[in-house]
Order: structure tokens, then sequence, then C-alpha cells
């Protein structure tokens, strides 16, 4: 059972909820110690005066911000404790925003909270809930480990998590920061459609549990063969930069092996039932969901708002975003929370009820 890294309480109005903090990942990397070669002598990192060579113990080391070449403040540990801002109790929610209105790059660790205690349940499970069904997430700062955090909290299928936010000043401007970028009118013509062509053929619903940090498994693998005395592989060379000559050519043979590999049954078809969606609102690594796509108006917009011809069989020729925009026109309840399966098994309901009140 884990253990909270953090407890308080989370308020928004004059509601309050106590709580506990909890990790949300685990790290699987590899890790190594450093030895001497041809030796297993330690490694050890020591602190040392960079003039005279001599290890200094940690009573005898400060904090130096430099204001000039070779001048330094000197700052004492306990005066950065005067001024810490001391562990934080709440988590005092004093927004509400859209998911989909903060950008990605915004979004750093991610935390579960769980209520502390049955007791608290229901309030936790209120707040969870008007969350879900808003898609808005509860804007807050509380602090942990002598750090102010500025935080979202978001509710998924039966849980509230917490993610830490970057501050404002914390994110580059990539028009300021990057060398090279598009001007926006490149991308035009056969070109762009057939790349949305290959996009729409690879896509399919978010399954977490399809990817694997294969560098790790090979890291690994590589350890063990050493260990057994097994000759190692290398890795392949990375592919070349597509030529923009041949640009439609390659986006042809893309498309092409695509469809060949649907065909077959192998895996570059991705489209059909994958694993129910286990977020409602976010992915696992954290990022927000994209707002539906704008309603179409004219014929299409009336055959959507009847639920498609050609019943389950044609609506499974749709996308999931197609799908998602359907059961908004239909006002399907819960259907953020829904996999593409289940938006087509709503739908499905749907069209029935409504040919059995035409009759």
């Amino acid at each position: 059972m884990a253990r909270a890294i953090w407890t308080g309480v989370i308020t928004f109005g004059l509601v309050t909820v106590p709580v506990g903090l909890y990790t949300a990942v685990q790290d699987h990397t590899v890790h190594f110690h450093q030895l001497q070669r041809g030796t297993s002598d330690r490694i050890r990192n020591r602190r040392v005066n960079e003039r005279t060579g001599d290890e200094v113990g940690p009573d005898d080391i400060v904090k130096g911000f430099e204001v000039g070449e070779g001048e330094y403040i000197v700052v004492e540990p306990e005066e950065l404790d005067e001024i810490a801002p001391g562990r934080s109790q709440t988590i005092d929610i004093t927004d509400f925003v859209a998911l989909e209105q903060i950008e990605p790059v915004y979004f750093d660790r991610s935390y579960y909270i769980a209520p502390r205690g049955k007791e608290y349940t229901k309030v936790y499970e209120l707040l969870r809930a008007a969350l879900a069904e808003g898609n808005r997430v509860g804007i807050a700062t509380f602090v942990m480990r002598n750090k102010q955090y500025l935080t979202a909290l978001r509710a998924e299928d039966d849980v509230l998590v917490l993610q830490t936010l970057h501050w404002a000043d914390e994110v580059r401007d990539p028009g300021e920061e990057l060398p090279e970028l598009p001007s926006g009118r490149a991308a035009r013509g056969k070109e762009l459609q057939m790349a949305r062509q290959l996009i729409d053929a690879l896509s399919g619903d978010w399954d977490p549990g399809r990817y694997h940090d294969t560098y790790q498994e090979k890291v690994r693998e590589l350890v063990e063969a050493k260990a057994e005395g097994k000759e190692i592989t290398a890795a392949e060379a990375p592919p070349e930069a597509t030529n923009v000559i041949d640009l439609t050519k390659v986006l042809e043979g893309s498309l092409d092996a695509v469809r060949s590999g649907r065909g077959s049954g192998g895996s570059a078809g991705r489209k059909g039932k994958s694993a129910p969606r286990k977020t409602s609102h976010a992915s696992a690594a954290g990022t927000p969901a994209r707002k539906a796509p704008p309603k179409k108006t004219g014929t299409a917009s009336r055959r959507s708002r009847g639920g498609g011809s050609g019943g389950k069989d044609g609506l499974r020729q749709l996308s999931k975003a197609e799908l998602y925009r359907r059961a908004s026109d239909q006002g399907v309840p819960g259907r953020s929370r829904m996999s593409r399966e289940e938006l087509l098994d709503a739908l499905t309901r749907t069209g029935r009820r409504r040919k059995k009140s035409a009759a």
C-alpha cells in the first residue's frame, strides 16, 4: 500500500475535504554504479575546494550567488530556512478553467489524490464528478518540501489527479528560442491531403499498454547478454531525412504500406476496437483532451443528428472524433469518458430509440 507524501485539505468555496497526495508514476530506469576500469572499486564523489583541492565538510559549505566574475553574495542555510514558505496544509482552488485551455507544455508531474477516510468519500466524489461533467480543472497553489507549486486538479474515471504546472515565466517562446520554424504556408494541396489520409489511417483509440520503453528493455538485454558471454547486436542506423522533392512519392508509399498492413492483419492498421480508455479527460502522460471538432451544417449535420445511416456498421466507418461529435449533437450522457466502442454502442441505442419513437 502506497504512503502519502503530503496530507492536507482541498478547499473550493466553503467546502473542505481532507486528502492525501500519492505519487502516480514510478521509475523503471536501469541504474548503474561507477567503477574504476579493470577493477570492482566504486567511484565516490567528494566535495573539494576548487583552489586547494582539499575536501570540505558539509558544515563549511554555504551558498553563493554570483554577481560578478569571482564576486559572490553569500547566503547561509538558516537564512534560506527563515524565508521558506513552510509546509502548506491546504490546496485552495481559486479558479476553474476548461481543460483544453491549458497547453500541454505547462504540465509537469502527476500525483493521485485520495480522501483520508471513508467519511470524506462523498465530498471527494462530489468534486470529482463536478469536474468531470463540466470538463474543468481546478487551479490552485500549495507548498510541499519548501517549494511552492502551481497545480491543476483534474478528474479521471474514479480518482482526482493533481498535476503540477510550470509557471508562465518558465515556458519558453518557441518563436524566440528555435532557429527554424515553417511559415505556415508550406503545407497545402495534394501533399497535405495525403498526410491527413496517412494520419487517419494510423489513428485509433489511446491504449497506453501498447507502448513500451524499448531502450530500457535493450539495456537489460545487454546486461544479461554480457553476463552470459553472448554477442551483442548493434542498433540499426537512423533513417535519412526525407527529400522534399520526393515527398509525394514517400507519402504514397507510406499509405500503400499502411493499407496493405491493415489488409493482412499487420500492426500498421490500428483502427478498430482497442482497450477501453482509462482516463476521462487527459492522457496518462498528463496532456489535456482536444476540443471536439466544429459542428458541420446542412445535410451532413442532419444525418449526424439522426444517428447515421447503416446502423452500427455504418458508424464503424467514422473516426472517434466524428462519433464524439454525433454523441454531442444527440446529448449522449458521459460521452467524454467513452472509448470508441462505447460511443458506437451509445449512438446505436440512441438511433433505435429514435426509430421506435418515430414509429
